[in-house]
């Protein structure tokens, strides 16, 4: 490899990452010339994946891409004991059925974004189904309580008084564990996994490895704004949604927050031109929404495929500015009584607010439509057999058909 070539390959690691502990052991690692092992671990707790998951993975593919060796370890022995990290209270641990389910999901999902033929799959119950009583208890001679408790989320609660249980002090050093099985050169994880991460660098020069790089991603915040996309919160994309969905979510992205979002999502807008289109909105040449519209054209096309991202733009374009077939729009059928809906109840029905209270107070905005007609009468009522174009504000719409419940 070229020292420019090189460079360029650290530049490509470093884009977006929060830090790289340590970034000279990195470029040690890059000069050897051979095939790195980039470990990053999910724990199967929901049965689905979710963009702000793609954070790991995009810098995964990314690895993969400069020729290296990406382990997607699936925690399958973890997910049942459950991750303390950023939590104020324990975790309900998952049941080994719930774990197996999820997994499986996982183990589909994930090629959408990268390279099956190089990647490991690995689950770490191979090795921790192995590890008998006296091993773990070795194992967790490694560490001390008082080491536990500089980080940060157990000194909160220990400081609260709140009950921390014995089983999530084993979290971290089984996570660090894994490093040591799979022999990792590189791990990655969120901001909020730090010390599991350096538990893992720990752990491999106690057993004699090299200590792997740490290489922290920032979280990825959701549609709210504010908080970590999170399937619990509702403010994420999950990337086996239909591909208006995808769109539409994205598109309701606040305009600062989407450049985090290409910075940490996008391949085909690199950091160059990322630079140029920011300059370019902040002077007034260039509408936001129509950056917007080309992330939402590149995840659409990553979780479905680019027929399916252009149907879904279409979409979206006839339901927000009036102009195009909304036909396009996929049908969701929503249950109704007999006698029908009023038009707030039916609005929260489809899901397009998220209360009655809500969906009357739109009304009197004069800001919901319906085949593109604005609704004002509250007491208007929709029975099964009805199918149109249900729309709140510019940016929430559904594409509905009422049926009779039961």
């Amino acid at each position: 490899m070229t020292e420019t070539a090189h460079q360029n390959a650290l530049d490509l690691i470093a884009r977006g990452a929060d830090e790289i502990l340590k970034r000279d052991e990195l470029a040690a690692r890059l000069a050897l010339g051979r095939p790195l092992r980039i470990k990053a671990g999910f724990d199967p707790t929901a049965p689905d994946l979710h963009i702000g998951h793609t954070v790991l993975l995009n810098k995964m593919r990314q690895f993969q891409d400069l020729g290296h060796t990406v382990i997607f370890l699936i925690g399958d022995f973890t997910g049942m004991i459950g991750d303390p990290s950023g939590k104020s209270a324990t975790r309900k641990p998952l049941t080994r059925e719930d774990v197996d389910a999820n997994a499986l999901t996982y183990s589909d999902q994930v090629f959408k974004v990268l390279d099956r033929e190089r990647t490991e799959l690995r689950f770490n119950s191979e090795w921790f189904g192995e590890m008998g009583a006296a091993d773990m208890i070795r194992l967790a001679g490694q560490l001390t309580v008082a080491r536990m408790l500089e980080r940060d989320d157990f000194a909160k609660r220990y400081g609260a008084q709140q009950p921390i249980a014995i089983h999530e002090f084993l979290y971290p050093l089984v996570q660090g564990y894994d490093s040591v099985a799979l022999k990792a050169d590189v791990e990655l994880g969120g901001t909020d996994q730090k010390f599991n991460l350096l538990m893992g660098r720990g752990l491999q020069e106690h057993f004699g490895q090299p200590p792997q790089v740490v290489l922290t991603m920032p979280l990825l915040e959701g549609l709210d704004g504010v908080n970590k996309m999170s399937k619990s919160l509702g403010n994420y994309i999950g990337i086996a949604e239909p591909a208006i969905d995808i769109v539409n979510k994205t598109m309701k992205v606040g305009d600062a927050l989407m450049w985090k979002w290409i910075e940490l999502l996008s391949f085909d807008i690199g950091a160059a031109e990322a630079g140029a289109l920011r300059a370019d909105v902040d002077g007034g040449a260039l509408n936001p929404r129509d950056v917007k519209l080309r992330l939402a054209r590149e995840l659409a096309t990553r979780f479905h495929d680019a027929a399916a991202a252009e149907t879904a733009i279409a979409g979206w374009h006839a339901a927000v500015t009036g102009q195009g077939d909304t036909s396009l729009l996929p049908l969701q059928d929503v249950a109704v009584p007999a006698e029908g809906l009023r038009i707030a109840a039916l609005l929260t029905a489809a899901g397009i607010t998220a209360s009655n209270s809500e969906a009357s107070r739109k009304l009197k905005e004069r800001a919901v439509k319906v085949d593109g007609e604005v609704v004002e009468d509250a007491g208007a009522t929709f029975a099964p057999g009805f199918e149109g174009v249900l729309q709140v504000g510019k940016r929430n719409f559904a594409r509905v058909r009422l049926i009779a419940a039961g």
